[in-house]
């Protein structure tokens, strides 16, 4: 084993740690009067929070799987397509691409419709910003995990998809059970990391004005000029959000690998 790697079976100390400050926090918070109100005000918008994070994040995968089999087609016209949305979407801030979407995107394309359709069937105010923002997120986040999905599909062993080709699979067949079952084992842990990172990146859609713990957390704030106790509460739900998934997460990779090395 390499000096600096952590042992497997090494008895977890910081999630102990983290749960007994945790829980210490939770009481401090619920016996403080401005804690307890900021908590109350906040968790309103968990709901918000984790529901972004979740449409946005399986919409990016949707669309960063087809990047990536574009990006590994034999058509240089798809090859080249995927390349250009990728770099382009990895190189805008994920808070400009959230305002551009918002206010110039989708504007823009509502009066496409209503240009072509020769009336007005669709307002911009019809669109709810919440929307604008999870379509701004999907966008972001599905040229990062083009990457991954192109990084998987390429390390599975190219001899077992011959071996498949030899057994008459398609196209089709041999993606979806060879290819794809082992590729998603591979990419399963930087996918769980993506994850967590959306649900921190989440908070971006506070510019909009959308309720979400970010948001609640501002208002609150400029309400009750409690600055330091209500950011308190917003990094403490952060965080039981994000190591909650990170463990969970964790328990799922493990699990998978197990059934992997089972053969099942």
């Amino acid at each position: 084993m390499a000096p600096n790697a952590e042992p497997e079976n090494d008895f977890p100390w910081w999630l102990v740690i983290l749960a007994v400050t945790g829980l210490w926090l939770l009481y401090e918070m619920l016996s403080d009067e401005v804690y307890n109100a900021s908590l109350r005000a906040l968790s309103k918008g968990l709901w918000i929070t984790l529901a972004v994070a979740v449409v946005a994040y399986v919409g990016a995968c949707g669309i960063g799987l087809g990047l990536a089999v574009m990006g590994m087609s034999k058509r240089i016209v798809l090859r080249q397509a995927a390349r250009l949305y990728i770099e382009v979407m990895r190189g805008v801030p994920i808070i400009v691409l959230l305002l551009y979407v918002a206010f110039a995107l989708v504007p823009a394309v509502i009066s496409g419709l209503n240009w072509v359709a020769g009336d007005e069937v669709l307002r911009t105010r019809d669109v709810p910003l919440l929307w604008r923002a999870v379509f701004a997120l999907m966008l972001a986040y599905s040229a990062f995990l083009a990457e991954i999905f192109r990084a998987g599909l390429q390390a599975v062993d190219k001899g077992q998809i011959e071996a498949a080709q030899a057994l008459g699979l398609n196209g089709w067949q041999r993606f979806r059970h060879v290819r794809f079952p082992q590729a998603f084992r591979l990419i399963l842990p930087p996918l769980g990391n993506d994850f967590v990172a959306m649900v921190k990146d989440s908070s971006l859609v506070a510019v909009l004005g959308i309720s979400d713990v970010a948001q609640l957390a501002k208002v609150t704030a400029a309400g009750n000029f409690r600055y330091f106790e209500t950011y308190n509460v917003a990094a403490f739900l952060y965080l039981v959000m994000t190591i909650g998934l990170s463990l969970a997460l964790r328990r799922f990779e493990t699990r998978m690998r197990s059934r992997g090395r089972d053969g099942s």
